[in-house]
């Protein structure tokens, strides 16, 4: 039997009981904050000597260098001849479809003109190097690789470094090859805190960058935030989340498998069904008693569903809406015959999907929006990882004569008044306009 949470919004402690089951704190443990603080400060301090104890430690890897850590070139070349052809291919359909939508996000240099001659802009450059974090626990990620590389590379990034662990001794060919075809300059096999604070710091062999992208464990989310600041990151993510709003028309087999997709990441995954219809709710929870034991991470799932999952009845489709944005889901299927109409209610989501054919799978691999999403409710001020986070904004401002005076008298009373009088002064010598 599928144990999952049902709940109904005629329950008078419902919004209680969705917070309840919803809410998810980022914020470390104490033990964890202090085992991560001391791997970053180990990095940051020993460089490379550190990097070698904590992958004996932690990844079982005896290395006699640091130099041992980076993946040989060829390796990586070869590792596309290991793949299949049809994995190959896939790679390369994803990484185009991923570029191809990225390309559309590429932020643009622009200037206007003032009636004075005054001109303002903006200048956008991409940036120098980035670091991309691809996790190795449970599984292989491929697409974690793709998402985040093809974005970078798109955005003209002039170098891009990956980390990631090494299972049993090696890194899968085919996250290799997923490297190759989104065109990583270097890879490194570390793992967890310690590959974070060598890419924020730098190490004699590991180049530090300026910004850290890409999915990790709770230690690389806590490294991450601790090492903000002096690099840049994308987002502190927590568990994968998909809210499945449905009509109760859409087959329940569908929406039953949708849900099950997201359980299978792990034990704290969230994956929850929101239908007006009680009848439906029994359909799909009948259709996950008997597609369940087939799946392979079958226990992962009944593990996720009984924490974290459950099957909510709304009194319609608008109160559906108001328990999408009060969520703010990192996922959100909207499995219903007019999906364009109920997405006008929707404020707060990482990424939306549209109609009944539209599974959340194809946009975890191929489908081009970047699968590198806000979670735990931050989906209420946080967006996808783009192009857009790999370049950076850097404002124009040329005065004319003219508008030097006109902007230096309004310049000089607001400075008067913070009482900044070199600031004031400095204005006020483009007072007339003409250099003295």
């Amino acid at each position: 039997m599928v144990d999952i949470t049902r709940l109904s919004t005629t329950q008078p402690d419902f919004w209680e009981s969705l917070e309840q089951l919803t809410g998810w704190d980022s914020q470390p443990g104490v033990e964890l904050e202090r085992a991560v603080a001391e791997i970053v400060d180990a990095v940051r301090r020993d460089g490379d000597a550190a990097l070698l104890e904590y992958a004996r430690r932690f990844d079982g890897v005896e290395a006699a260098t640091a130099a041992e850590l980076e993946v040989p070139a060829e390796q990586r070349r070869a590792a596309i001849q290991d793949v299949s052809p049809e994995t190959r291919e896939a790679l390369e359909v994803s990484a185009e479809r991923i570029g191809a939508y990225a390309r559309h996000q590429l932020l643009e240099p622009w200037r206007f003109t003032e009636a004075d001659g005054t001109v303002l802009g903006q200048q956008v450059t991409p940036l120098d190097r980035v670091g991309i974090y691809v996790p190795g626990g449970k599984a292989a990620y491929p697409s974690s690789v793709l998402m985040a590389a093809v974005p970078a590379r798109v955005a003209g990034v002039g170098e891009i470094i990956m980390t990631v662990p090494a299972r049993e001794g090696s890194v899968p060919a085919v996250v290799l090859a997923a490297a190759e075809v989104a065109g990583v300059d270097r890879i490194f096999t570390v793992g967890g805190a310690q590959a974070v604070a060598a890419l924020a710091y730098g190490t004699e062999t590991v180049p530090e960058v300026d910004k850290i992208v890409g999915p990790g464990n709770a230690y690389v989310a806590e490294a991450k935030r601790r090492v903000f600041g002096k690099v840049g990151i994308d987002l502190i993510a927590g568990p994968s989340e998909v809210l499945i709003i449905s009509d109760g028309q859409t087959d329940p087999d569908w929406v039953a498998m949708d849900l099950f997709s997201q359980a299978e990441h792990d034990e704290q995954a969230q994956a929850i069904l929101v239908c007006p219809d009680p009848l439906y709710l029994d359909q799909v929870q009948a259709s996950m008693e008997r597609m369940l034991p087939d799946l392979e991470r079958s226990e992962i799932i009944r593990a996720s569903l009984a924490a974290r999952g459950a099957l909510v009845c709304v009194r319609d489709l608008t109160e559906a809406q108001e328990v999408a944005n009060r969520i703010a889901p990192e996922h959100l299927e909207l499995s219903v015959a007019e999906p364009e109409r109920l997405a006008e209610g929707i404020r707060h989501a990482g990424a939306v999907f549209f109609g009944r054919h539209t599974a959340e799978a194809v946009g975890d691999y191929c489908a081009g929006p970047n699968h590198t999403l806000p979670t735990a409710r931050t989906a209420r001020f946080a967006s996808p990882l783009g192009a857009y986070e790999f370049q950076k904004r850097t404002t124009i401002l040329h005065c004319s004569p003219e508008g030097a005076s006109r902007l230096a008298s309004t310049a000089s009373v607001l400075a008067r008044n913070e009482g900044l009088t070199a600031h004031a002064a400095s204005a006020e010598y483009r007072l007339g306009g003409e250099a003295k």
